[in-house]
């Protein structure tokens, strides 16, 4: 399912009107949602692209499929890897045992990888974040921009906690309780507010 941006802005704009103003800076929600590949690649690029800049994860991800002939690794193709290989890569030890736990669990017909669409937005966190090194933000980033759910708002993250405190005037950066609360308003459609307060941040002088 796309994300409903045209919906969701026609009623941001209605209940926010410091929304409202942060939308017209930015213009037309451009928010796009992975849908191609597995989960189970999506989830791994993730892990791959934690605390590294852009153009460093890149080619750390391609140099790790580049080990699968280019192509996105099965858990089980994964498993067969040794960390040497994995290491060689560019992971670090810490990613290289993340990487394995994703692949056992995903491996496993217990651990509903590629069914996590089937699940409600709880269920998706709980059960990603049985996985080493996938914490709630990376499951709520997975929630947004690879199974489309329009009602993410992730409150931990630094981006969105200094987009509030810009867009509203705020002396200090709201805490994730004063994020749920501001943010209470924009549901069902947190997901498309988190994606503008993210983009003003990219705007000159904003």
């Amino acid at each position: 399912m796309p994300i409903p941006a045209k919906k969701a802005v026609t009623h941001l704009r209605a209940v926010d009107p410091v929304l409202a103003r942060v939308i017209d800076q930015v213009g037309p929600c451009r928010a796009r949602v992975a849908h191609e590949g597995t989960h189970f690649a999506a989830v791994l690029r993730s892990i791959v692209y934690q605390q590294l800049s852009g153009s460093a994860a890149a080619t750390i991800h391609a140099r790790v499929l580049a080990l699968f002939g280019g192509r996105q690794p099965t858990p089980r193709a994964l498993l067969r890897v040794d960390d040497a290989a994995l290491r060689g890569a560019g992971l670090s030890g810490q990613k290289t045992r993340y990487l394995r736990d994703l692949a056992s669990h995903a491996a496993s017909r217990r651990f509903p990888m590629e069914r996590l669409h089937e699940l409600d937005d709880a269920a998706v966190i709980e059960t990603l974040t049985q996985v080493l090194g996938v914490g709630r933000w990376t499951a709520q980033m997975f929630l947004m921009f690879r199974l489309g759910r329009p009602d993410v708002l992730p409150d931990l993250d630094l981006g969105i906690q200094k987009g509030i405190q810009r867009a509203y005037g705020l002396r200090r950066l709201p805490t994730p309780q004063q994020v749920l609360r501001r943010g209470t308003p924009w549901a069902p459609y947190r997901t498309i507010a988190s994606w503008y307060l993210w983009r003003l941040l990219d705007l000159p002088n904003a």
